[in-house]
């Protein structure tokens, strides 16, 4: 059995958890915050059995595009009352995923 800890956008959670849930994942939400963007993500776990890591995966990927996005960033080197930040493209969503071995999972 494996533990998945999926971390996704806010934007890409609703589809995903829809569609893992379709497929018979049983899916727990927790919220979280990105240290670099300081976005909204959300962070899933799913315990799995070792032969449907790759359905769960294949969903995740299809769920959880890749994007660029615009976003402001503060820049300390200059007067905050000048410039207070400057826009900045970056790469958004996604997902990381950490693949974890569970021995024993209980449902109580």
């Amino acid at each position: 059995m494996k533990l998945l800890i999926c971390i996704v956008q806010d934007g890409d959670a609703a589809s995903l958890m829809e569609e893992l849930v379709e497929h018979s994942f049983r899916v727990t939400k927790l919220s979280s915050t990105g240290g670099f963007l300081k976005s909204g993500n959300t962070t899933l776990f799913l315990g799995v059995e070792d032969q449907e890591v790759d359905d769960a995966l294949a969903i995740i990927n299809k769920n959880c595009s890749r994007r660029t996005a615009v976003t402001p960033i503060m820049n300390p080197q200059l007067d905050p009352g000048m410039y207070p930040s400057i826009p900045v493209e970056v790469e958004v969503g996604g997902a990381t995923i950490f693949q974890l071995d569970i021995d024993t999972m209980y449902r109580l």
